[in-house]
């Protein structure tokens, strides 16, 4: 359902609104380039800064100008589980293909916590829900033995993004939950992921690569391992990169210096360290976007 490559979208801004002229160069860029759908409002789209109102309206606006042409996994989640309910509900209303939920954040809930959080949004909406697994940012990780009970209790818990960096805990998901849609958080295991059953991945590094991403991802699919493994050591610095600083500020960085949008970040996250930014550029370069 939500195999191949999804771009975790940043979220533009000008003068400290949404800068919509961008986004939609982005989405048009995202649909030239071949990428399977687009996830407005995650991490990457920094929603943590978005009003209620900002955060529909750029959901909205991605399910318009994406036109069918691919589909939209909306972020919609929260630390209050009321709260990503109505993010959900207004997801499926307007006509999303599925729902992006991060575990709740700060609260740090137990996994009997967790459990009830998802089913008890599940059991409300019916548009398919992909987990998104993310301790780095949550400070809580969900177990394979918790994913795999969401999977087999809700019929709409369709898949997860797993972004703890243990492949171990991907491959004891996968072995509880065969059926379950494992989707790569984290570009620079994409292909490790994909080589023990998983689905694809929600890049961040698509925002600026797209057609890369999607090489590597179809590549591999198609049995071209030697050809996707180049890709992938091509890619590794550059992905690595992304993470010189807390995300999304590298990929807003190399954004603005690719000439997509303006840098423009919402507090608390800021622009970066001189020394960091010049190591960025040095890997722009090195991979040949950036002359």
């Amino acid at each position: 359902m939500f195999s191949g490559v999804y771009t975790a979208l940043i979220t533009p801004f000008k003068n400290e609104k949404i800068d919509f002229d961008s986004l939609k160069k982005i989405i048009e860029c995202q649909i030239k380039n071949g990428v399977d759908g687009i996830v407005p409002c995650g991490t990457t789209g920094e929603a943590s800064t978005l009003s209620r109102e900002e955060h529909e309206e750029i959901i909205k606006f991605c399910v318009k100008n994406a036109s069918k042409k691919i589909k939209i996994l909306a972020g919609t989640g929260s630390n209050s589980t009321n709260e990503a309910i109505h993010f959900t509900k207004f997801a499926e209303k307007i006509g999303c293909d599925g729902a992006l939920i991060i575990s709740p954040y700060y609260n740090k809930p137990t996994q009997k916590g967790l459990y009830l959080h998802f089913k008890t949004i599940a059991d409300i909406v019916d548009i398919p829900i992909v987990i998104y697994n993310i301790a780095d940012r949550t400070s809580i990780n969900i177990e394979p033995t918790t994913i795999a009970e969401l999977f087999n209790d809700c019929r709409n818990i369709v898949g997860v993004k797993e972004a703890s960096g243990s492949l171990n805990q991907m491959s004891a998901i996968k072995s509880l939950a065969p059926g379950i849609e494992l989707i790569s958080g984290d570009d620079m295991l994409t292909l490790p992921l994909l080589s023990i059953c998983g689905s694809g991945v929600v890049s961040v590094l698509s925002n600026i690569v797209p057609a890369k991403i999607v090489s590597l991802v179809r590549t591999f699919k198609n049995g071209e391992i030697k050809a996707a493994m180049k890709l992938h050591y091509k890619l590794f610095p550059l992905a690595k990169s992304m993470f010189i600083e807390t995300s999304p500020i590298p990929i807003k960085t190399a954004a603005s210096l690719l000439g997509i949008c303006e840098l423009s970040l919402r507090l608390p996250m800021c622009e970066m360290e001189i020394i960091n930014k010049i190591k960025l550029e040095k890997a722009l370069k090195d991979f040949g976007v950036l002359s």
